[in-house]
């Protein structure tokens, strides 16, 4: 029950918009790129330095020389552009992107985010996280419901370092989509196949349900 990763990207892109640039993270963000919908002109940004990014290559057509921030391979549209991250930089710090999709460890119910370090465990950095975080007009986080113990990922409040405060819009897991309010964690869609009672269940941070959730049709 719940829905897969490609199915969780492929909900995601319902939510771009004709003009948008946007910024995928690391992990199942990227797969985002493979479900643009038919129409719909967006300019996707990578913080190593690529404007106009598209989606991953058919095995055998990857060049190692055009790979993402998390350095894998991928293709460019027509009229791309690639420059040094120091203008990438300046892109997302001048809030010249639009949306943000972003994958977390934890959301709390207020929309702070953790998603860039495991107390104990070796970390390379934090990447882009938070410049993406404070400077983007709309940030969705894009994660597993629960950890691989079975606990909430969606709390009332994070337990790992912040990456941002109050900053996530959105949240899609594998068993809905969440807005989030003033009250907590609006339940707006859920999965096919998973009932709001699995939800309630799996969720630790305050949740807010309206009288009638539809099904998610993909």
């Amino acid at each position: 029950m719940g829905l897969n990763k490609d199915q969780m990207a492929q909900r995601i892109a319902r939510e771009l918009k004709d003009g948008y640039y946007v910024n995928l993270g690391i992990g199942i963000p990227t797969l985002v790129a493979n479900h643009i919908p038919e129409g719909i002109d967006v300019e996707l940004q990578s913080e190593n330095g690529i404007l106009g990014m598209g989606p991953f290559p058919w095995e055998g057509e990857e060049d190692a020389d055009l790979i993402n921030a998390g350095k894998q391979t991928v293709t460019l549209k027509p009229g791309a552009v690639i420059f040094d991250s120091a203008t990438s930089f300046a892109m997302i710090r001048g809030q010249h992107v639009h949306l943000t999709v972003l994958g977390a460890m934890e959301v709390a119910d207020n929309g702070d985010i953790a998603n860039w370090k495991i107390p104990g465990r070796m970390v390379k950095g934090m990447g882009g996280a938070m410049d993406l975080v404070s400077s983007a007009e709309n940030i969705i986080v894009c994660m597993m419901h629960t950890n691989k113990a079975g606990e909430s990922k969606l709390l009332p409040e994070c337990t790992l370092p912040l990456t941002g405060v109050g900053c996530v819009k959105k949240v899609v897991t594998d068993l809905g989509v969440f807005d989030i309010v003033p009250e907590g964690f609006l339940l707006i869609e859920r999965a096919p196949g998973v009932t709001v009672a699995e939800i309630r269940a799996k969720t630790a941070g305050r949740l807010v349900i309206a009288e009638n959730v539809p099904e998610m049709v993909l």
